[in-house]
C-alpha cells in the first residue's frame, strides 16, 4: 500500500469485499459481546468505587483501570463497527482520532494486566513491606503514567500524519484501524513496528517472569500438589485471560506486516481483519469482569450487597 493511492480508493475495495462476502453480519456477534461485557462490568466498576475498602487495594484499583479501559475500547468499537455497516462516511481525520484512542485503550489495558501480575508477584515476595512499598495514592499516580504512556505514541504520530497529509477533509466509506495503521505506516514503518514490537515483548517477558519466579517462590508450600488446587485453577484462568488480551495484537500487528504482500488475496485479509475486530479483540473484555468478579470473594460479595440494597430500597418504593 503506497501513499500515492488516496485512502477512500483503499476503503472502498475493502466496502466490496465485505459486501460480496456479507461481512456485515459480523456485527451480531459485536453487538452481543458488548453488551455482556456492558452488563458486567459498570457493575464491578461501581462496586470497587463505592466500597472504601476496595479502593485501598492495588489490585481492585487495577482491575478497575481495565474494565475503564475495556468499557472505552468496547464502545468505540461497537460505534465504528454500526457506522461501517451503515456505510456512515468518516473523515479522514475522525478516523485518525478514533485509531488513536482504540490503540491507547488497547494498550492502556494490555499495560494493565502486566501490571496485575506485577503486583501478584510483589504481594508474594515482600508481603510485609507491599503495602507500604504501593499505596493507593502511589497507584492512582501509576495508571495516570500508564494512560499517557500508552497515549504518547498513538497521538505523536495522529497529529504528525495530520500535519504532514493532504487527507484531513476526504471522506471514508469506512473506518478501519488497520488501513489507517497502515497508511500511516507508509510515513513512520520503522516506528510502529518498533513500537508494537517492543510493548509486546516487554510485557511477554515481565509476566513471564513474574510468574517463573511465583512458581518458584512457592513451589515448597504445597499449593501446586492437588491436579485442581486453588493455585492450578488461577493460574489456568489468568493464562487463558492473558492470552485472550494478547492475541489480538499480535494478530494485528501480523496484518500490518501482511498488509503491502501481494501474495496475500484481499479477502483474505479482509476476513481476518472482521472476525479480528468483531469477536477475537471483545473476547477478553467479555470474561474479564465475570472471571474477576467470581475469582475476587469481596467482589462478589460486594456485588451482592449492592443487589440486595438496590433491591431492599424497590421493594420500599412499591410498597409505599
Amino acid at each position: 500500500m503506497t501513499s500515492p493511492i488516496p485512502i477512500s480508493n483503499i476503503t472502498q475495495e475493502w466496502v466490496e469485499i465485505m459486501q460480496k462476502w456479507h461481512l456485515d453480519l459480523f456485527s451480531i456477534p459485536t453487538i452481543v459481546l458488548t453488551l455482556a461485557t456492558l452488563l458486567a462490568s459498570p457493575v464491578l466498576l461501581v462496586s470497587i468505587f463505592l466500597s472504601r475498602a476496595l479502593r485501598q487495594e492495588t489490585r481492585y484499583l487495577l482491575l478497575a483501570n481495565i474494565l475503564v479501559a475495556d468499557l472505552f475500547l468496547v464502545l468505540l468499537n461497537l460505534v465504528t463497527v454500526i457506522c461501517n455497516a451503515l456505510r456512515a462516511p468518516m473523515q479522514w481525520l475522525g478516523c485518525e482520532l478514533v485509531t488513536a484512542l482504540t490503540v491507547t485503550s488497547y494498550c492502556c489495558a494490555v499495560y494493565t494486566v502486566t501490571l496485575m501480575v506485577v503486583d501478584t508477584y510483589a504481594a508474594v515476595r515482600w508481603p510485609l513491606r507491599y503495602r507500604d512499598v504501593i499505596p493507593p495514592p502511589r497507584t492512582y499516580c501509576i495508571l495516570v503514567g500508564v494512560w499517557v504512556l500508552a497515549a504518547i505514541y498513538p497521538f505523536t504520530v495522529m497529529i504528525k500524519t495530520h500535519i504532514a497529509s493532504g487527507n484531513s477533509h476526504e471522506k471514508l466509506p469506512v473506518c478501519l484501524v488497520l488501513i489507517s495503521l497502515g497508511f500511516i505506516q507508509d510515513r513512520n514503518v520503522t516506528g510502529i513496528y518498533i513500537y508494537f514490537f517492543v510493548a509486546a515483548l516487554m510485557c511477554s517477558l515481565l509476566i513471564s517472569y513474574c510468574y517463573i519466579r511465583l512458581y518458584m517462590i512457592t513451589r515448597t508450600q504445597g499449593i501446586w500438589h492437588s491436579r485442581f488446587s486453588r493455585a492450578r485453577v488461577t493460574l489456568l484462568a489468568h493464562g487463558v485471560l492473558l492470552l485472550l488480551y494478547f492475541a489480538p495484537g499480535f494478530l494485528f500487528t501480523l496484518e500490518l506486516v501482511l498488509i503491502d504482500r501481494k501474495d496475500i488475496p484481499q479477502d483474505v485479509r479482509v476476513w481476518v481483519s472482521t472476525v479480528n475486530m468483531c469477536v477475537f479483540m471483545l473476547l477478553p473484555r467479555v470474561f474479564a469482569p465475570y472471571l474477576y468478579g467470581i475469582r475476587y470473594r469481596e467482589i462478589s460479595d460486594t456485588v451482592m450487597l449492592l443487589l440486595l440494597h438496590q433491591h431492599r430500597r424497590l421493594s420500599q418504593a412499591t410498597a409505599v
